[in-house]
């Protein structure tokens, strides 16, 4: 019969490849790992992976395991850790996945007081995903995605929080900065520059410069708000944000935001959640806040 041991076997040789390190990572001998899968072999009666040398390849029945275990035992262990809080006398952990690089300004105005709302709940942000904050969020690595480009799923759901504005960040002293908007074919010999995310799911890209037929002339990608605007101040390139993020800056960097395209290219933040999964209260009382806060948050930055 088909046990959790068993999963958390297969995972383990499949991260280390070897069975010597497989048994070391789980405090089991050799022997015991191999006659656990040997019995579970033995039940259905095929083969879970076969030995090449000192390594371990998965057969097709070991990789069907290996599927399972990959979706089960985070869940396995979110709700372990869960269990661990409350048994020890806190309330939980929320884990909160980013797909917005410049929406950590915002979501410092929540942080304080959530965290004093709820001085048992900690709380964890995470960025960068194996599979993307979607795959994150189906495989319990995170129990909320802020993005602003959701991936629609049958088992997600998203609630939308605000609208903003995408716009066009250029230096001041630049001729471009005195139009009104800029058009396509005004960015097809300039430097974009742009946080490091697949070029696909870049606004100033899949619905700009590509539908009207613009290649650029180069992509750079920078990690950090700060120096990418910086970089866009000197005359290194342009970049495309949100109009509450460049406004926030453009005094003290003398850069300007410039509206994409004569209509304006509009995007709106999401928060992404499993669906039909009940919500601890302190994560419905983050949902109500930031919801509230948007007002606010617009308000002061401009």
């Amino acid at each position: 019969m088909l046990e959790r041991s068993h999963l958390v076997i297969i995972r383990t040789v499949h991260e280390l490849g070897t069975l010597t390190e497989a048994a070391e990572k789980l405090c089991l001998s050799q022997s015991a790992l191999s006659h656990a899968i040997k019995k579970l072999e033995n039940y259905f009666g095929t083969a879970v992976w076969i030995k090449e040398g000192r390594r371990l390849r998965l057969t097709q029945a070991g990789q069907t395991l290996l599927n399972l275990a990959q979706r089960l035992l985070p869940q396995f262990e979110h709700s372990e850790q869960i269990i661990s809080n409350i048994a020890g006398g806190g309330q939980g952990c929320l884990r909160i996945g980013m797909e917005c690089h410049p929406c950590y300004q915002w979501l410092l105005n929540i942080v304080g007081p959530f965290l004093e709302q709820f001085p048992d709940v900690d709380l964890d942000v995470r960025q960068r995903f194996q599979f993307g904050g979607m795959g994150a969020l189906l495989g319990y690595d995170i129990d909320m995605l802020v993005t602003p480009d959701p991936l629609y799923s049958l088992a997600l759901e998203y609630l939308p929080v605000f609208d903003y504005e995408h716009v066009l960040v250029v230096p001041k002293s630049h001729a471009l900065a005195n139009k009104p908007w800029v058009e396509p074919c005004d960015l097809s010999n300039e430097v974009i520059i742009t946080y490091p995310v697949e070029p696909s799911r870049l606004d100033i890209f899949s619905q700009f410069c590509h539908p009207a037929g613009i290649a650029i002339k180069k992509h750079v990608q920078i990690e950090a708000t700060e120096i990418l605007l910086q970089m866009v101040a000197a005359g290194r390139g342009f970049s495309a944000l949100p109009k509450w993020l460049v406004e926030s800056y453009q005094e003290s960097l003398g850069i300007c935001p410039l509206r994409l395209g004569k209509k304006g290219l509009y995007k709106t933040i999401h928060l992404g959640f499993r669906k039909n999964e009940q919500r601890p209260a302190y994560l419905n009382q983050f949902i109500q806040m930031a919801r509230e806060n948007k007002t606010e948050f617009l308000t002061a930055i401009t």
